[in-house]
């Protein structure tokens, strides 16, 4: 078809985007849980930390190697020590893995450019080899770029829930239908019961306030006295939060689509539930528009019955095509991946297309994340579980089920598609408490800093970016008008790239917020 010269043109940049913000809100059927088994509350409580052991104060002096896993050999790897309790830092230690790719004009040299995964739950130590080729020479001229996989992610000290495989797109999410509540609340428990069985020693400690710490124990062991940072999606929030609790140490942050922490997460995740609604009838509409290319419709309605009808078939019973048993959560991931760039819309239609036609779908892109290839001891859930230890941990989740009933009507009833989704229950209302408190956004004093967004981004709303860039004083907001997410820098708007490219080299913010 004549849609598939578009789709290699920005295939590359699709799955760049797509892989790069591992969490997704997906379509999921509602699942029986394993054990229904009324469990007691008590059995959520945080265990005793196993092996509990002296600590050391971070060391200063890093050990550059091989990067496990890396297919680059120019990137070099090392380990920073933090505690696992920044309050206790003599307490128990864990390792935080960093890479480096070094500036490549040692003369012009400003200092380090800090990055890792958004999620929260995507690694960060092969991006700075992802990056590098994306950046501009003047950018890589100027700093050695550090990535960084965050506590408990990946190659830093990983966790898992128990589970034998990853949830789709890394999130822990069930879809409600009539009567499925109180299945979905027992499933909820049972994870949250797996998650402490497992890792109950590091959840009360998985917070981006602690993550945003480590990144200032890796400041200092890289021997840097402020940092410069890119960050796009959740990575953009930690920036955000870095900058509150260490403004001294901000040389120039560039935060891509940052969520607004102060609502992270459970209102977050119902506030942008509309963008979703509009993002699935964005790309119903351009579908339909070509319904001679894919035959999902003639009609925005006719192109979102057809998706959705697939995606009930297979949450009632796997679509089996080609081999693969294509569930419920896969398609509804397929979906999203659709909302969330236009660039994919073709992409994904086609995939559609053929899953109708019982054909098999070529999609580029894993729906659920892949384990880190030449990295032993990852459990094979570990972007799940990190993706909802930092959700639970970072902000109150309601306790009380009836709260999640009431938000469900509410929801529900107002947006079809994924109110049912994003007003559920999840795990969150059992997690252990956390030991660790917010860090808001309104007590930011650090100077002014670049956000960059699309205004018409899916994944987080643009009204997110605009109260980031608000509540850090001095800071500019360039946008972009596209449907996508974090643009910087692979969507390739050149009026965005080059403020981002100016404010990385020279320092010097817009004078006003930028409307490219």
């Amino acid at each position: 078809m004549a849609h598939w010269a578009r789709v290699s043109r920005i295939l590359a940049g699709v799955v760049v985007t797509v892989a790069s913000t591992v969490t997704t809100t997906v379509l999921l059927p509602p699942m029986v849980p394993a054990s229904a088994a009324g469990a007691e509350a008590a059995a959520l409580a945080p265990r005793q930390d196993p092996g509990e052991r002296p600590g050391r104060p971070p060391g200063r002096q890093l050990r550059w190697g091989d990067c496990a896993g890396a297919g680059d050999p120019a990137l070099r790897c090392a380990e920073v020590t933090v505690p696992l309790d920044h309050r206790r830092p003599r307490g128990r230690t864990i390792t935080i893995a960093i890479s480096r790719l070094p500036a490549t004009d040692p003369a012009r040299r400003r200092g380090v450019l800090l990055t890792t995964g958004g999620g929260p739950g995507g690694p960060g130590v092969p991006l700075p080899s992802t990056l590098a080729p994306l950046l501009s020479p003047e950018v890589r001229a100027r700093y050695d770029l550090i990535g960084f996989d965050m506590r408990f992610v990946e190659r830093s000290t990983p966790i898992g829930c128990g589970q034998d495989l990853e949830e789709t797109g890394g999130y822990w999410v069930r879809t409600a239908t009539p009567g499925s509540f109180p299945a979905d609340a027992a499933e909820a428990r049972a994870y949250a019961r797996d998650c402490v069985r497992a890792a109950g020693w590091a959840l009360p400690y998985a917070t981006t306030a602690n993550a945003a710490r480590d990144m200032d124990v890796i400041r200092a062991a890289l021997g840097e006295e402020k940092i410069s940072y890119l960050g796009g999606s959740y990575a953009g929030m930690l920036g955000a939060t870095y900058s509150t609790l260490f403004p001294g140490r901000v040389d120039r942050f560039v935060l891509d689509s940052p969520p607004y922490g102060d609502t992270a997460w459970r209102p977050y995740e119902l506030a942008r539930t509309p963008a979703f609604e509009a993002g699935t009838a964005a790309f119903a509409a351009w579908t339909a528009a070509r319904d001679a290319d894919y035959g999902l419709g003639a009609t925005a309605q006719e192109v979102t019955g057809a998706v959705t009808g697939l995606i009930r078939r297979a949450a009632t019973s796997p679509l089996v095509v080609a081999g693969h048993a294509w569930t419920g959560g896969e398609l509804g991931s397929l979906l999203v991946a659709g909302v969330y760039d236009e660039r994919s819309f073709g992409l994904v239609a086609a995939a559609f297309a053929d899953l109708a036609a019982g054909r098999e779908p070529y999609v580029p892109f894993p729906l659920r994340p892949l384990p880190p290839a030449g990295v032993p001891g990852v459990p094979a859930d570990n972007h799940t579980a990190t993706n909802m230890a930092y959700r639970c941990g970072d902000g109150p989740w309601p306790r009380d089920p009836r709260d999640y009933l009431r938000d469900l009507a509410s929801y529900g009833a107002r947006y079809p598609l994924f109110g049912p989704t994003n007003a559920n229950i999840t795990p969150c209302a059992f997690w252990p408490r956390i030991k660790d408190e917010p860090v808001r956004l309104s007590a930011n004093r650090a100077p002014g800093v670049l956000v960059t967004a699309a205004l018409r981004d899916v994944a987080v709303p643009i009204a997110n970016s605009r109260a980031v860039a608000a509540h850090i004083p001095g800071s500019r907001l360039v946008t972009i008008d596209a449907h996508t997410h974090a643009p910087y820098p692979s969507f390739g708007d050149a009026c965005l790239n080059g403020a981002v490219d100016a404010f990385l080299t020279t320092g010097t913010l817009p004078r006003a917020d930028v409307a490219c």
